[in-house]
């Protein structure tokens, strides 16, 4: 004789019976085996639903959840909202997310409480690479707005003929607008070329055009080719009052050493370089410091390079902390402590006209670029 065994999805066979047994009910066990000694009959847990609490509570604590008692409080600014009733275990307190959240609030706090020096004159620095992608562009004007987010004028003049720089500081640069062409190729004023930056108070730009595309062949039959931006630049820094005097003049030159990259060199004391956390980027670097020695013996021996920013760095991998570790070794006083992390938010920015730091004020590549041009401006100009 056989018995039907009850299963959790209820009863099995043609001859069992279709009506709903009790809970805990277990059915006996028979057997014409009189030698047979039964094991004890299985017990079958009724699924019970999980409380919601107990499945927020097994969420990843990164994960934000909706507050239900209003606003944060300015002690929650720091760490993910907590769901109400709901003690922060150890294991959420531990959490990489969020302490990284609370460094980034102690870091933030920080350099917005810090207050930076007016430089006793005008600090002029080309910003420059003669290795393409290694964030040139992107550090001019992210560094100029933390600065004039600090309180300086600033200006950046766009040398570079693709105007990458005048496109993120969402200055309107067609053909048919005054630029850095017609004060290097024309004569003209800089002062009737510069524009605001519409979107940073204290950040002015000389923008560039199509137009300078060609300057490099027009500036070859010129007078004083080299230092034609240098003359344009101290003229209007002479016509200016000491209050209304820019602070930093950024340049933002082309990766190749043509007649305008030359040009930038002339003009600025100082020489600004981002390095690509990246092997390759330390192959470019020593072929730009030879060029930069040349253009200090032969043309302007006020040139040093004062300043260093490692840039596209990944905590991730052990390549950029090397090429960082290596860098810093080689030049101990030009290197910023701070370096700028890759990040989603710095590569959209200009594809809105703006700085990372216009754009998205919370995020970690804005924080590192205020934190660096915070260091820059607090440095000074470092021995060469």
């Amino acid at each position: 004789m056989t018995v039907q065994r009850q299963t959790p999805t209820g009863w099995q066979g043609s001859t069992a019976p279709a009506s709903p047994t009790p809970i805990g009910w277990q059915a006996p066990v028979v057997t014409d085996d009189v030698h047979h000694v039964p094991s004890a009959a299985p017990t079958h847990d009724v699924p019970r639903e999980t409380p919601v609490a107990d499945e927020r509570a097994s969420e990843d604590p990164s994960e934000s959840v909706e507050p239900t008692r209003g606003p944060l409080s300015s002690d929650d600014s720091t760490s993910a909202p907590q769901v109400p009733e709901t003690p922060v275990t150890d294991e959420a307190a531990d959490s990489p997310i969020l302490a990284a959240m609370a460094d980034q609030s102690v870091r933030r706090q920080k350099v917005l409480a810090t207050d930076v020096p007016r430089p006793a004159s005008t600090r002029i620095m080309t910003v420059a690479n003669q290795k393409g992608g290694v964030g040139k562009t992107t550090t001019t004007v992210n560094i100029a707005a933390g600065l004039a987010q600090k309180g300086l004028l600033v200006l950046v003049i766009d040398i570079d003929p693709q105007g990458n720089a005048s496109t993120a500081l969402g200055i309107d640069h067609h053909a048919e607008v005054p630029s850095i062409y017609d004060v290097v190729v024309e004569g003209d004023d800089l002062a009737s070329v510069i524009q605001p930056c519409p979107d940073v108070a204290n950040l002015w730009c000389a923008p560039a055009t199509i137009d300078l595309a060609g300057a490099e062949i027009e500036l070859v039959s010129l007078v004083a080719r080299e230092s034609r931006l240098k003359t344009a630049i101290a003229r209007h820094l002479e016509s200016m009052s000491d209050e209304q005097r820019f602070d930093y003049v950024l340049i933002d030159c082309p990766p190749s050493l043509g007649l305008l990259t030359v040009n930038a060199f002339v003009a600025a004391t100082e020489v600004f370089i981002p390095i690509q956390c990246e092997y390759y980027a330390l192959e470019g670097l020593s072929q730009l410091l030879n060029n930069i020695e040349l253009i200090r013996k032969h043309l302007n021996p006020a040139l040093t390079v004062s300043t260093i920013l490692m840039t596209m760095y990944d905590a991730r991998t052990r390549l950029s902390a090397q090429v960082a570790a290596e860098v810093r070794e080689h030049f101990p006083e030009q290197v910023l402590k701070t370096r700028i992390p890759r990040s989603v938010r710095i590569s959209e920015a200009p594809s809105f006209g703006q700085t990372v730091i216009t754009y998205d004020p919370a995020s970690t590549g804005a924080l590192s670029y205020l934190e660096a041009a915070t260091e820059l401006a607090q440095a000074g100009v470092a021995p060469a």
